[in-house]
């Protein structure tokens, strides 16, 4: 099962290549957020977006970002298969 995961946007590391560190679920990772550059508003520390194979896709709010993160939970051994990959995954 593939899906998206919200994670909260802790630093920019890499603004040239457009790469941000977040949290999702506890793993922070680094995350391409180039395709949300460009978005009215951009996006800043704090943002929540949803995250899918080292991309973020869209922003969401943080009561949007708490209540998927619930239902996710639920999912039980699907959510937690997509947290182990996160945390094997790598993005410089």
């Amino acid at each position: 099962m593939c899906l998206a995961i919200p994670g909260q946007i802790l630093e920019f590391i890499d603004p040239v290549n457009q790469i941000a560190k977040v949290d999702v679920g506890g793993v922070r990772r680094n995350v391409n957020v180039g395709l949300l550059a460009k978005e009215e508003g951009g996006i800043h520390l704090g943002d929540w977006v949803l995250i899918h194979v080292g991309f973020a896709l869209s922003k969401v709010d943080e009561e949007e970002a708490a209540a998927t993160l619930k239902l996710l939970r639920g999912l039980g051994e699907a959510f937690e298969d997509e947290i182990e990959q996160l945390k094997t995954s790598n993005i410089t």
